[in-house]
């Protein structure tokens, strides 16, 4: 009976830091956290467990070996559902899953919210992205290239004959 009850309790634990593959999500309050003690940068993946696209970029997208390398190196993995009442902190505020959403503009799924390590808004991406595509956006926002340039400098920067 407590083998069974440990068993729930470490399943029921780990559905705010779901773990894909070999990458570690966790939520938005501890991914807040991780940031400021790595400065590294945080991808948010703001899904809703109907949506086929989100699980489409969880099979084909983050389980990409290139993908899942480059996001364990430059960023916090924080899973956010759009229309879930999960208490989150914001600041000294708490609030939830549906409002973090609401707050940084989201309104179709997937999509990949983009922030500095200290919690600011950096950028944010609607829709499902092939591994190829979302590469180049990990390192477009990873990189700093955003604060020298457009996103269609970037990749003709990538695309231009010698690199």
């Amino acid at each position: 009976m407590l083998l069974g009850i440990l068993l729930f309790a470490n399943t029921s634990s780990n559905m705010n830091s779901a773990n894909s593959g070999n990458l570690r999500w966790t939520n938005y309050t501890d991914g807040i956290q991780q940031a400021s003690v790595t400065n590294k940068k945080i991808l948010i993946d703001v899904y809703t467990d109907w949506c086929g696209w989100c699980k489409k970029m969880e099979s084909d997208t983050y389980s990409d070996d290139r993908i899942e390398s480059y996001l364990r190196e430059n960023y916090i993995l924080v899973k956010l559902n759009a229309e879930s009442d999960a208490k989150e902190m914001l600041g000294e505020v708490e609030v939830t899953q549906a409002s973090l959403a609401k707050a940084y503009g989201v309104t179709g799924y997937p999509t990949t919210v983009f922030l500095m390590p200290d919690g600011k808004f950096i950028t944010s991406v609607a829709g499902y992205m092939k591994p190829t595509e979302f590469s180049q956006v990990l390192k477009f926002i990873g990189e700093d290239y955003y604060k020298k340039m457009s996103y269609q400098d970037y990749l003709n920067l990538q695309n231009s004959p010698g690199r």
